[in-house]
């Protein structure tokens, strides 16, 4: 049957970043996993949210940490120097909670937080 890990979060992005998000997502086309990907109808006022959520294979997590990272890396649009942002929490069946950050252009993995662990019960 396999090992499962539920992945939920979002990003945070202005219009511009989330072009380059959504050629991230759509390079890491699998026909599966990829679709856990979501985005609201219609955007409200300035900052862009794109949702992640999705029961995913272990064997098939690499391949979203690396996504991840690749979305972390785009650059800044403007002359602000808000990069993408996003907060994941990702619960293993054997290795517990683990928290991703996106942040500074790059993802900051730790362990998940005590208040966070009815989501798993």
């Amino acid at each position: 049957m396999g090992v499962y890990v539920a992945v939920r979060g979002w990003l945070e992005c202005d219009e511009k970043q989330l072009v380059a998000v959504r050629e991230v997502i759509s390079s890491h086309e699998d026909g599966h996993h990829s679709h856990g990907w979501g985005l609201p109808r219609q955007h409200v006022n300035w900052t862009r949210y794109v949702f992640y959520g999705a029961d995913v294979r272990a064997s098939a997590l690499d391949g979203l940490v690396e996504q991840m990272r690749e979305i972390a890396r785009i650059p800044a649009s403007d002359d602000d120097g808000d990069r993408v942002t996003g907060l994941f929490l990702v619960s293993h069946e054997v290795d517990g909670m683990t928290e991703w950050q996106l942040r500074n252009g790059r993802l900051v993995v730790s362990p998940g937080d005590d208040r966070y662990r009815y989501l798993d019960e």
